[in-house]
Parts: C-alpha cells; sequence; structure tokens
C-alpha cells in the first residue's frame, strides 16, 4: 500500500490519479502544492505502469500474486522507496540465502555430500517450500545428478504417501547413468527405465504406481507425450536442461506439458549462445517468471539477471576449489617431426591459394564450410597424418609424447582417461596399445546407452588403467572417479 508523509490516506488516491494525468503539481486540500517531479514520485509511476489494472474501489493499496511482486521489484535498481514488511523481507532472505535453511539431509548421505552440495539440496528444498521452480546450473562434473537424489530421497515419504512418482528426462545416453547412480546412493529408492518397445513401455506405464522414480529420455518422452501428459508427478528433473532451449522445437513442446508440483532443470550451460535459450528453460520449469518472449527480449540483462538470482544457482569449480582435491594442469607443446612439418605446410599453401586468396566479406559467408574444413585437416596433421593421408609411414611429434607419457603414467600406477575428438586418432592409440599388450576400455558414440555405464562401472572398479573416449560421447554423465590423470590429445575448437 501507499503511504506519503504528511497526506492522508484518503488524498493518496488523488494524488495518484495527477501522478497518473502527468500533473506536474497537485493541490492538496490544505492549498499547498506537491510536485510529482521528484524522483520519488517517478519511481511510484515507473511502479504503477508496472502494475496490473487494479479494481476501481481500491483506494491506496494493490494485490499482486507474489510471484508478479518479485518480478515488479526486480525491475527497480534501488528499493530505498519501497518498504517491506517483515515477513515479505524474511522470505526474501530465505530464498536468497538457502545455505541457511538446515534441512535434514539423508543419514547416509552426510558424509559423502561435499558442503557446496548440501547448499545445493538447500537451494532445492527451498524452491520447493515455496512451489518455485529452478535451474541448477553447476558446471559439468560438480554432482548435479548426486544433489537431485538427495532431494527425492528427502521427499521419498511423500512421493510414497501420494502415489506420485518422480520423473527424470535426460538424453538417451544418460538413462543408464542416472540408474546406476540411484543404485548406488540411493538403493531404497524403486526405479525404472522406460525404454524398450512400444509393447513393453505400455506394460511399464500401467505398472507406474509401483515406482518411486520413473527416467525416460527425451525422444521417448515426444513418443509417448499422450500417456505423459496425463500423469501427476511429484517431481521432474530435465537432465541436460539446453536439450529444449530452442522452444519452438518438438522437445520444448513436449516438456511443457509435463505436470510435476516441483520442476528443476540441470545444465552447466543455460546460456550457450542466447539469453533466450534461459527463457526457454524457464518458460518449462518455472514459467511465471518471466511474460512471453517479447517482453522478455526488451529486459536489460541487469534486470535478468536480478530476477533469476534466487532461481538459478550455478557454481564454477574456481568457486568451490576448496571442496575438491587439487587439480594439477600443464600443457605440453611439441614441435611437428620433419615430415609433418612438410605436410602441414604444403597443406597450408594449399588452403591459402584455393580458398583464402580471394576472400573477401561477400565470399566469406560462402567459404566457411571450406575454411572450416581446411582448418580441421590441420589440426589432423598435427594429430597424426595418417588419419587422413593415405599410405602415410611417418609418426607424429604429439603422438609420440602422447606415449612417452603414458608410459611414465605406467611406471607411476596412474589410470589415465584419453580424449580425442577424433575417433579415428583413438583407434591409432588402441592399435599401437594393443600391439604392446596392454589392456584399455574404449567409449565413442557407437557404445550403446547401458554399456556405457558398464564401461564406466569397470573402470572405476579397476578393471583397466586406461580408457580412450571421443570428447563429443564423453561429453555428458559419465561418472569417472576412478581415474587420476585425464589428457585432452586434442580440444574442442573453443
Amino acid at each position: 500500500k501507499f503511504e506519503l508523509t504528511g497526506i492522508a490516506d484518503q488524498e493518496i488516491r488523488e494524488v495518484l490519479q495527477a501522478l497518473e494525468e502527468k500533473r506536474k503539481y497537485y493541490r492538496l486540500r490544505n492549498g499547498s502544492l506537491l510536485s510529482l517531479e521528484t524522483r520519488e514520485f517517478a519511481e511510484i509511476e515507473r511502479f504503477l505502469n508496472a502494475m496490473p489494472v487494479q479494481q476501481e474501489d481500491l483506494e491506496s493499496s494493490f494485490d499482486v500474486p507474489l510471484v508478479q511482486g518479485m518480478r515488479i521489484l526486480s525491475d527497480f535498481d534501488e528499493l530505498d522507496d519501497f518498504d517491506l514488511e517483515q515477513t515479505f523481507r524474511q522470505f526474501l532472505h530465505d530464498i536468497g540465502h538457502p545455505h541457511e535453511l538446515n534441512y535434514e539431509v539423508p543419514s547416509h548421505l552426510q558424509a559423502i555430500l561435499r558442503p557446496y552440495q548440501i547448499h545445493g539440496f538447500n537451494w532445492m528444498k527451498t524452491m520447493a517450500k515455496y512451489r518455485f521452480g529452478g535451474i541448477l546450473a553447476d558446471d559439468m562434473g560438480l554432482g548435479k545428478t548426486l544433489q537431485s537424489i538427495t532431494f527425492l530421497l528427502s521427499e521419498l515419504k511423500e512421493i510414497r504417501n501420494n502415489k506420485h512418482p518422480a520423473l527424470i528426462v535426460c538424453p538417451s545416453s544418460l538413462t543408464y547413468n542416472w540408474l546406476n547412480e540411484m543404485k548406488k546412493f540411493a538403493p531404497e529408492l524403486r526405479v525404472i527405465i522406460m525404454d524398450g518397445t512400444k509393447s513393453e513401455r505400455v506394460k511399464k506405464q500401467g505398472d507406474s504406481s509401483e515406482w518411486d522414480v520413473m527416467i525416460t529420455s527425451y525422444p521417448i518422452l515426444r513418443v509417448d507425450i499422450k500417456w505423459y501428459e496425463e500423469q501427476q508427478f511429484h517431481t521432474v528433473f530435465f537432465d541436460e536442461a539446453q536439450a529444449f532451449k530452442n522452444p519452438v522445437t518438438q522437445t520444448a513442446k513436449s516438456v511443457k506439458k509435463i505436470q510435476a508440483t516441483y520442476k528443476f532443470g540441470l545444465t552447466g550451460t543455460p546460456v550457450e549462445n542466447s539469453a533466450e535459450e534461459l527463457w526457454s528453460i524457464f518458460h518449462v520449469v518455472f514459467p511465471e517468471l518471466f511474460l512471453g518472449l517479447k517482453e522478455y527480449s526488451l529486459l536489460t540483462n541487469q534486470t535478468i539477471a536480478r530476477r533469476i538470482r534466487p532461481f538459478l544457482l550455478r557454481r564454477m569449480k574456481e568457486d568451490v576449489l576448496e571442496d575438491l582435491p587439487e587439480k594439477i594442469e600443464s600443457l605440453e607443446s611439441i614441435e611437428l617431426l620433419p615430415e609433418q612439418k612438410k605436410l602441414y605446410g604444403a597443406y597450408l599453401a594449399k588452403l591459402r591459394e584455393d580458398t583464402l586468396k580471394h576472400l573477401d566479406k561477400n565470399t566469406f559467408r560462402k567459404n566457411r564450410i571450406r575454411i572450416l574444413a581446411g582448418l580441421t585437416r590441420l589440426r589432423q596433421i598435427c594429430c597424426h597424418p595418417a588419419l587422413f593421408v593415405q599410405g602415410y609411414k611417418g609418426s607424429s611429434a604429439k603422438f609420440e609424447q602422447l606415449l612417452q607419457i603414458m608410459e611414465e603414467s605406467k611406471l607411476a600406477g596412474r589410470r589415465v582417461l584419453i580424449f580425442s575428438q577424433f575417433t579415428s586418432m583413438l583407434k591409432l592409440i588402441g592399435q599401437e596399445l594393443a600391439r604392446k599388450g596392454q589392456h584399455f576400455l574404449y567409449l565413442d558414440g557407437q557404445t550403446p546407452a547401458e554399456e556405457r555405464v558398464d564401461l564406466c562401472h569397470r573402470f572405476n572398479e579397476g578393471e583397466s588403467n586406461l580408457f580412450l573416449i571421443s570428447l563429443k560421447a564423453g561429453g555428458t554423465g559419465l561418472n569417472l572417479t576412478g581415474a587420476d590423470t585425464v589428457i585432452l590429445y586434442d580440444l574442442w575448437w573453443n
């Protein structure tokens, strides 16, 4: 409600009316003039413009839903002109400081969770308490899955009492990873993966009340959306939520139809290319936070950041270094071998002659793919010319360095992951390891989802000290805590 010092409540409505009519002054009933051009009145005018239409008979107070009130407040840089009532102040404090609210962590996970993961659990419980949705946007490798499982365990009694299971929606390659993590950290959860043939899925759907947690993939959700949209879930976790960063896709339209009491998005990359991607995820997990995409596009980045602050929890690895084991990084630079250098020089000259020589801003767009293909070839020559040069008999400086590092790692008893963007490079490495009689595990995009989890389990259990993994296939959902050394043989472009 409005309170203006020295002005009777019954006059406030008339002052506001004058402000709405863009008058510069208002004559008070005692005859004096009140300037309506001060900073305070400018803020009140902004506030009135942001407010929805109210009932005509209201004199000096406005009623708005809680989330709408928060939206309006987020549009103001300073809140000096607002006097927040005590319980609302407490509410704002709670959602801004979830680490101060000590929810009970399931006992057997208390010793496993790191401090920042307990904070993440408290944040989820706080969002759930107020029926808000949110995005857990921790960096990859910080345990978004474990924090989510902790939340589900804490809600298990309610899940079973209401017979409303939780739903996990994730990429196909991660379904068995979720199952494996639940078996490991929460064996008491009754979990099922909703996959298989159509008839197998229909049978599982008929038994849905028997389960605490159902795991499905985005492609299967799209196919079976008629069934899913008719269900009521306790909680839904959308893993790798950037899967619906484009709001016009079938995936985005499908996930929007899921009915759940609590909704969370999990993604290490909430914004990859544009701020609209963030809107698309919130539009699913907490649609009340923003209006339409058109209104969102008019907001400043500062306003968006203020509005999402309580509802998006993001920790980078550097933010939680005290909670993580120490990491040592080393960058190895190697000069090309003479035969490599000749090939590199010759290919670069050809690329310059064929593609770069006549390049200008008009032809750049047309030639982009050719330029990228040329740069990829140069990168492959650095990795190993045999990747595309037929009959190449020489070696590669980087390959020789890798073999040396691997030999040192073997003598030191290290457990090593080797990543490459090129599966053909991994096969060359594998051939050399096989020639030397060294055992290794291998994973690329052709590896089935169930086998991915099994391979990770076997490595973590100590079956082999070497694991070759393609960057793309290994980029999501692999928990390889059994390794102590990671070699990135070649990096992504970014």
